[in-house]
């Protein structure tokens, strides 16, 4: 996992071939414009993506813990402010629901470890083994999630 400003990514962009496209992106486009309701937006067709969403944020009980094993995350809230649960994949053993491929999702009910808050103009970066529980906060959260294919 990463917590990061956007305004300081030259480092990060380093780690993956596609994070430069998609910090890019997130700096340039007016998000607020965009709908949140969910629609995918093609930045490089299934490599690099994203969807913004709006929800009320959830108490520490709701949020799900959740993995992916195809792609990684970068989640930026745009509206509100999210506390994240993570815990390390490897420590996780409750599957709550098994792997599904169609959706590169699979949640567990292992408690997390740690929480990070995230502001509007911060990021978060979970990679496949990072167990992460989004969500956790209260009134609305509007959020852009790129999900950038492991290659």
């Amino acid at each position: 996992m990463i917590l990061g400003s956007l305004k300081d990514t030259e480092t990060i962009e380093k780690l993956h071939p596609l994070f430069k496209k998609a910090f890019d992106y997130l700096k340039v486009a007016d998000l607020e414009a965009i709908p949140a309701d969910g629609t995918k937006i093609e930045l490089d067709g299934n490599r690099l993506f994203l969807f913004i969403s709006e929800y009320q944020g959830k108490t520490h009980q709701e949020a799900k813990s959740e993995a992916h094993q195809r792609y990684i995350d970068i989640q930026v809230p745009i509206k509100g402010v999210e506390l994240m649960g993570w815990k390390g994949l490897s420590e996780c053993k409750e599957i709550q629901m098994p792997y599904n491929p169609e959706k590169d999702l699979i949640f567990y009910g292992d408690t997390v470890s740690s929480y990070v808050q995230v502001s509007p103009g911060e990021f978060v970066i979970f990679f496949p083994e990072d167990v992460h529980a989004p969500g956790i906060g209260s009134g609305t959260i509007v959020k852009v999630v790129v999900k950038v294919l492991i290659q």
